[in-house]
């Protein structure tokens, strides 16, 4: 009877390590199927961050060109040089004018110099 008992916890011993086996085996699957789905989302990720980054410089690209754009409409410093030339003539020549016409009564009086006591 002792060889029949035996002969059964072999058995049950042989079955459990047949089952410990399909366990590990599962497992090596699912941990080759994480690592494989870690690495895509590792990818996906990259991925997303560089089209963040590629429409973030894209943005800053187009205020850029906006900028540029309104500048180049200022006027240049020619422009401004010969906006103040001609101001200043055309002062002098209409002071002139109403200097010979005896407009100074249009121009407001002077103040009286002060005397220091």
């Amino acid at each position: 009877m002792t060889g029949q008992v035996t002969g059964q916890v072999y058995d049950q011993l042989a079955r459990i390590e047949d089952k410990c086996a399909r366990i590990e085996d599962k497992y090596a699957r699912s941990e080759a199927l994480l690592s494989r789905v870690e690495d895509k989302m590792e990818n996906a990720a990259t991925r997303m961050n560089e089209a963040a980054r590629q429409s973030d410089l894209a943005a800053l690209r187009n205020e850029v060109r906006g900028l540029t754009d309104r500048t180049r409409r200022l006027p240049g410093t020619g422009a401004l040089v010969l906006t103040a030339i001609i101001t200043a003539v055309l002062t002098v020549v209409l002071m002139v004018a109403v200097q010979r016409l005896n407009l100074d009564s249009l121009l407001p009086p002077r103040a009286a110099p002060t005397t220091a006591q």
